[in-house]
């Protein structure tokens, strides 16, 4: 079974990697991606990963829907969103609980103190067809 695994942060940790701010250090970025190649390449080797990918700031978001029939477009960030999508991996594994287990590692990415606070993460099944969803 695949399952997406949707990592989420804050629009302040992005600020804070991208150098606006104080509370990510060069060594504290050079340990998220060490850690984050590392397992990767655990996944990859397991036959497990089959996409991993780490999302632009919110800033470059752009929001498409529809109202009254016509399309609309509004640039993000959005002030009402207190998270953000960060990344994602799409995982194909025995369970459930393997994907739990593997965001539950992802989870222990080193970070300066108290950035965890506003990280975690979602796992959701891949429907495969209309049949997967389950009615």
């Amino acid at each position: 079974m695949k399952y997406m695994i949707l990592s989420y942060a804050s629009q302040r940790e992005y600020d804070e990697m991208s150098g606006k701010g104080d509370t990510w250090s060069a060594a504290d970025l050079e340990a998220m991606t060490t850690f984050m190649a590392t397992v990767n390449k655990e996944l990859e080797e397991s036959g497990e990963l089959v996409e991993t990918r780490g999302l632009a700031a919110p800033v470059h978001t752009r929001r498409v829907g529809t109202r009254d029939g016509v399309p609309y477009v509004t640039d993000g960030p959005y002030a009402e969103t207190q998270e953000v999508l960060a990344g994602y991996w799409v995982v194909e594994c025995e369970s459930f609980d393997r994907a739990v287990e593997i965001a539950g590692r992802l989870g222990r990415c080193p970070t300066p103190e108290g950035a965890t606070a506003t990280m975690y993460a979602d796992i959701r099944p891949i429907m495969e067809s209309a049949d997967d969803l389950g009615f």
